[in-house]
């Protein structure tokens, strides 16, 4: 599952993300779902309203991953191998939680099981979440052995 706060749903973001999201469903099983606050508020009212969102979303149990750029990188490979002991270990969801260009509520960030970072720059919320689906596609061949994924020489 991939819980995302956002105001708009881009068309050209969102025909990208379904690809993998199709690509995806062929392994496991996958939800997209977009989160609005009702705050109409900018910046710390909008992001508190995110957050909460964002979390009353959350089906109970759930192993949450927040994205953060402060969180620890991991390579595609340690992904991987992760979200397959993840899947193994854990019978209940997992979500993956993307702020929107606020980033994330420190609550939400505290509340997460666990945080992971696409690297220290800032990516835009619509290229976070691309950038997650091809990941997760990424993991999953990795898994499986699907000629995906190559080695870098």
């Amino acid at each position: 599952m991939v819980l995302w706060a956002g105001r708009h749903v881009r068309r050209g973001w969102e025909e990208l993300c379904a690809d993998y999201r199709r690509r995806i469903a062929r392994h496991v099983p996958v939800r997209d779902q977009p989160v609005k606050a009702r705050s109409g508020g900018d910046g710390a009212e909008r992001l508190r309203a995110e957050g909460h969102a964002l979390r009353a979303a959350l089906p109970d149990p759930c192993w949450t991953i927040a994205l953060d750029r402060r969180a620890r990188a991991r390579t595609s490979e340690d992904l991987a191998g992760h979200l397959s002991r993840l899947r193994e270990d854990w019978p209940h969801p997992v979500a993956f939680l993307i702020g929107s260009d606020l980033g994330l509520d420190e609550a939400v960030l505290d509340a997460a099981r666990e945080r992971i970072s696409f690297g220290p720059m800032v990516l835009g919320h619509e290229l976070a979440r691309l950038v997650l689906y091809e990941q997760l596609y990424r993991a999953l061949c990795i898994e499986r052995g699907i000629m995906y994924h190559r080695q870098p020489f």
